[in-house]
């Protein structure tokens, strides 16, 4: 069976200097709605992510408005949610064991952020067993700097997508995504 899972889509992860300023992809939003309106409508199970950050300076810090996962993707009664403090939606959460309960083999990710979060949960959930699809345009990045060199949020984006193709996660759109549930 095939679970939608959405990551970390808060308000806090918007444009924003904490993370580097401006973020590539801002309909990110817009196709993991599609996505989760696609899987409710077919009665297929949907699971929330959420993080909360340690780091009071943290614009996902519980006291900070950008906490709150976002109105277009919030949770409905009865779909699960998972509070986390790492990187890994499965680290510190039963959300592994809840999805072999269920007997979720198949799981479609999308989410905040592509170099953060998606990328870690993805990987991870490859490696647990579940086959993954990651839908590259319901996921964003921010740019990114290392000393001196500039990475534009649309590079950091696509080759974090280059590494988890076929590795770890079939990477599709949306729409191709929605063609095949």
């Amino acid at each position: 069976m095939t679970a939608l899972l959405l990551i970390d889509i808060q308000e806090g992860l918007d444009d924003h200097p904490y993370y580097g300023g401006q973020r590539n992809n801002p309909n990110a939003e817009d196709k993991a709605a599609a996505l989760l309106a696609h899987f409710r409508k077919k009665g297929l199970p949907v699971y929330h992510v959420q993080h909360s950050s340690n780091n009071p300076d943290s614009p996902l810090h519980p006291s900070k408005p950008g906490f709150a996962i976002k109105s277009l993707v919030r949770p409905e009664e009865g779909e699960p949610h998972y509070v986390k403090h790492e990187n890994s939606a499965f680290v510190g959460t039963s959300l592994e064991s809840d999805l072999k309960k269920a007997g979720i083999n198949k799981l479609v990710i999308c989410g905040l952020t592509t170099e953060h979060c998606v990328s870690t949960s993805t990987r991870m959930a490859a490696n647990l067993g579940f086959t993954v699809s990651l839908a590259a345009d319901a996921t964003a990045a921010f740019a990114k700097k290392n000393g001196t060199t500039n990475y534009p949020a649309q590079m950091v984006h696509d080759i974090v997508l280059a590494c988890l193709r076929d590795e770890f996660a079939t990477v599709l759109e949306t729409d191709k995504i929605l063609a095949t549930l």
